[in-house]
């Protein structure tokens, strides 16, 4: 097996926004042309990130969630537990992946997962994510340096949606956020995420895939 064809995926539980940020941002830095491609799957404590460009007035009152100011692409949105993030630190160089190919192969894959559960869900060109009957149900953030990708999506499966009401989600005042919980009340977080797992394997190409749990964080 060669690199190009491996890839490893960390189930990382829920974590501190920061503690990972800076763990990508050490990954990224530190990797070669040799290193194998990961995906980190977790979720994390309530949390407010704003993107690289991120506009103040679409903060509205965050309250006590604290705020972070994040190196990805996109505006502001939440993460908190019950949504299910998926952080690809990919060669894209390796894969011959540019930004726009790669946020096509990533609300792909989530359409395809989401279909899996009847759910019909649909990408829009104009604002990246999934949606489902004009609903976000996706977010993606990514940033691309040294030819490597890391940030990535966060999947809204059985969360408490208010703390969008803080915000304006993604920059777009008045978008309506939901959930897979909402669409499939028996969903279970475990199982969502080995089909997850299912579609990454499939979408991007990588033929040998080990699962493991944990990872050393500084």
């Amino acid at each position: 097996m060669t690199n190009e064809n491996t890839l490893i995926i960390r189930l990382l539980g829920v974590q501190p926004y920061e503690t990972i940020w800076h763990a990508m941002q050490n990954f990224t830095n530190n990797r070669t042309a040799k290193t194998i491609d990961e995906v980190w799957l977790l979720q994390h404590e309530p949390v407010f990130t704003q993107g690289q460009a991120g506009r103040a007035e679409h903060l509205l009152t965050p309250g006590d969630i604290p705020v972070v100011h994040s190196d990805r692409g996109g505006q502001v949105t939440y993460h908190g537990p019950g949504q299910l993030i998926g952080y690809l630190l990919l060669d894209v160089k390796r894969h011959h992946l540019g930004p726009r190919a790669l946020v096509t192969a990533i609300e792909t894959l989530l359409v395809k997962l989401l279909a899996s559960y009847g759910v019909l869900a649909y990408p829009k060109p104009e604002a990246p994510g999934v949606y489902v009957d004009e609903a976000k149900i996706a977010s993606l953030g990514l940033r691309i340096r040294r030819n490597a990708s890391f940030h990535g999506f966060a999947l809204n499966v059985h969360m408490d949606l208010e703390p969008f009401l803080r915000i304006n989600p993604c920059g777009y005042a008045g978008l309506r956020m939901t959930q897979l919980a909402d669409l499939v009340p028996t969903i279970d977080m475990t199982e969502l995420t080995t089909r997850l797992i299912n579609q990454l394997t499939a979408n991007l190409a990588y033929t040998n895939v080990s699962v493991v749990t944990g990872i050393e964080l500084e």
